[in-house]
């Protein structure tokens, strides 16, 4: 069996701090067959020197000024030549160093062109503090109406899902990831494996809740990603809401 060739795009912009735990959290994978695309949108705060030590092991390195973090993404797919994308993000981390392998495993069964796992929030000064913890559970396209979404963060697509149906749409300010998820799963009823473990863990403090005006934004734009996506309307986006409770109880198992 050929194993299939995962792309990991990880966009930053002005995120030295912890951009390098994220470049080396991807480069300690196991996994073999691994394309790292990076994607600067003309960083400011000394980045490219940052990187320079591991120009020789990042496939597509691109710094250029961009148009925001959907933009990058877009550049980043592509760019890329693998038959899998995934993302990790500047403030992110893999969980351990066998989660590409688990994701590529979990790619060999006949038909299925997305996989998905379980997501933790870990404390930005303090890493092994869990915040929040995410568990997905098993996809099923009524949950959708319910609300139900998996971790973008988690979430790894074949290459060509991307080029049939479409990356981010970029008029989405910070909801393009759920509306890109929603047109897959709902409009595209892409066949998905769900990984029932951590995947990944996420620093708190993402653009969607760093003011309320950001979060009536997002509010508005999930509702927009609903209707357009033919999934419902406020009672979905009501359940998208309050299915979020639970999560800051929620241990990892």
């Amino acid at each position: 069996m050929s194993l299939p060739k995962i792309s990991v795009i990880t966009a930053t912009y002005n995120a030295k701090e912890t951009l390098l735990d994220a470049i080396e959290s991807i480069l300690a994978q196991n996994y073999c067959n691994v394309e790292l695309v990076v994607i600067d949108g003309g960083s400011t705060d000394g980045t490219t020197e940052l990187l320079a030590p591991y120009r020789d092991r990042i496939d597509v390195y691109i710094s250029e000024p961009d148009e925001g973090i959907y933009d990058a993404l877009n550049k980043g797919i592509s760019h890329a030549t693998g038959d899998v994308i995934g993302f990790l993000h500047a403030d992110d981390l893999f969980a351990d160093e066998f989660v590409l392998s688990t994701v590529a495993e979990a790619f060999a069964a006949d038909g299925v062109s997305a996989v998905y796992g379980d997501l933790v929030y870990i404390s930005k000064v303090t890493p092994d503090k869990v915040i929040r913890y995410w568990k997905s559970g098993e996809y099923a396209v009524k949950k959708l109406k319910q609300g139900w979404m998996p971790p973008h963060p988690t979430f790894y697509v074949r290459c060509e899902v991307y080029q049939r149906f479409g990356a981010f749409d970029r008029s989405f300010r910070i909801a393009a990831d759920y509306d890109c998820m929603l047109r897959f799963l709902a409009r595209a009823k892409l066949e998905c494996v769900y990984i029932p473990q951590v995947l990944v863990k996420m620093r708190v403090g993402g653009a969607s809740n760093r003011s309320l005006g950001n979060i009536i934004r997002k509010t508005m734009e999930d509702y927009r990603a609903l209707k357009g996506n033919g999934v419902g309307g406020l009672k979905a986006l009501m359940w998208k809401n309050f299915s979020k409770l639970p999560q800051f109880f929620k241990r990892q198992a």
